[in-house]
């Protein structure tokens, strides 16, 4: 019995300069990130952006007990699940050109966090860069975390970061290739975001070194998400003839990292273009509510035919038709159009539209410069055409006028004819007795 006893002794002991001289290894901190964010989603070369982590001590206990012996003798040994952070830091990624992603911080990181205790959550946040001429791919910078204590194993964690050269493109839509000196043409061009994430603070700008006259000198759009775009118009109002290079800029942000962009667009500048239309018939005041209607001649005065003629209305209100195709025109031809104009969705006050023709000859694409009228929309009596046929006709010589116009060449004709009838069916009766 003696001997027993002093076998259990001897056990008791050496367990306990065991746990005292090398302590149980328990499970290790389940330290793990939940989420991480990158802004912008996507780098340029040259970009720097921001890196934010949400890292988790996943433990659920804020201890961990361990029990040895038998139910007569044992040794109880708590443990905090709770876990030091001496250092979190951002490992690069090297591309193919030796160039990286890094960490503004380097190799220094952030230390001494102290104890993260069971179920605590916490964000860090890192400054990326993405250093200039890096080839575009995918880059895995990883994710440092050094723990306190031999026993536990550090953490990485690899981060996706994607550089793209893709950028934000300026199209060219409706610009042609020759307009005429000393009037306004318009010129459309389309702006489309090519790349993954959303940009910001979109502008298009005229060169300072242009010497044509634009207007306006700069479009904002601000917000363009990913794949979409966006069409805007420029007037351009040349001076003088002569082969020129629209250069337009074109600035946005990837994230907060600004990019320039520089467009140049052959044009050539010439002489009057001997096509243009004319106005014939235009109103001075709509009432509001109204439509009215405005009438238009095109010319050829050129010794060539043309084909693809096209009369297009540039207004705020609603013109119908919204475009007017003409079509093939010899020397010397003209042709009339007519557009309606509504009042409906335009303020009380002044007002501008404005009419181009635009045509092709051969293989060139010409545009011609655009004429303009004003008129005013009021809401007493206007001169106004109303197009419904339950409205009443006030404009001269349209539609109500033709129809009155009409009516007197006609009734008395038909009472004419009426009246031979009845002196014809007179006579014969007069024959049949």
């Amino acid at each position: 019995m003696k001997n027993k006893n002093l076998i259990w002794i001897l056990t008791v002991t050496v367990l306990m300069a065991i746990t005292v001289l090398n302590p149980p290894v328990l499970a290790e901190p389940s330290i793990v990130v939940t989420n991480y964010e990158i802004f912008p989603k996507e780098f340029m070369p040259g970009d720097r952006g921001l890196l934010t982590l949400t890292i988790q001590n996943a433990e659920t206990q804020a201890t961990k007990t361990e029990t040895y012996g038998d139910a007569t003798d044992s040794i109880t040994v708590v443990e905090n699940n709770g876990v030091v952070i001496t250092k979190i830091w951002i490992n690069p990624a090297y591309g193919d050109n030796g160039k990286k992603i890094k960490s503004k911080t380097g190799y220094t990181g952030y230390e001494d966090f102290g104890n993260i205790a069971p179920g605590a959550i916490f964000q860090v946040s890192f400054e990326l860069i993405a250093e200039k001429n890096i080839t575009e791919g995918y880059y895995f910078p990883d994710l440092r975390i050094d723990l306190k204590g031999s026993q536990y194993e550090d953490i990485t964690f690899p981060i996706e970061v994607r550089v793209s050269n893709e950028t934000v493109d300026l199209i060219s839509t409706n610009v042609p290739s020759k307009i005429s000196v000393g009037g306004s043409t318009d010129i459309s061009l389309s702006v489309v975001n090519k790349r993954k994430n959303n940009v910001d603070g979109i502008t298009i700008s005229s060169d300072e070194n242009n010497d044509l006259d634009f207007n306006p000198e700069s479009i904002f759009i601000g917000t363009l998400e990913s794949g979409n775009s966006e069409d805007i118009t420029f007037s351009l109002n040349p001076s003088e003839i002569g082969k020129k290079v629209l250069s337009l800029n074109l600035s946005y942000k990837n994230g907060d990292n600004k990019h320039y962009e520089t467009y140049d667009i052959p044009i050539e500048i010439i002489e009057a273009l001997d096509v243009a239309p004319i106005f014939t018939n235009i109103p001075s005041a709509i009432k509001k509510g109204k439509s009215a209607r405005m009438g238009l001649e095109v010319y050829n005065a050129k010794t060539e035919s043309i084909t693809g003629v096209i009369i297009t209305p540039i207004a705020d209100a609603t013109v119908i038709p919204s475009q007017y195709f003409i079509g093939a025109m010899d020397p010397d031809d003209v042709f009339s159009a007519s557009f309606d104009i509504y009042s409906d969705m335009l303020d009380y006050g002044n007002h501008t539209i404005k009419f181009k023709v635009s045509f092709k000859q051969g293989n060139e694409y010409y545009e011609t410069p655009s004429i303009s009228h004003s008129f005013k929309v009021v809401s007493g009596e206007g001169t106004s055409y109303q197009s419904s046929n339950n409205g009443n006709s006030e404009l001269p010589g349209e539609f109500g006028g033709d129809i009155f116009g009409i009516c007197i060449v006609v009734i008395p004709i038909i009472i004419v004819i009426f009246l031979v009838y009845v002196l014809w069916r007179w006579k014969k009766g007069r024959k049949t007795r």
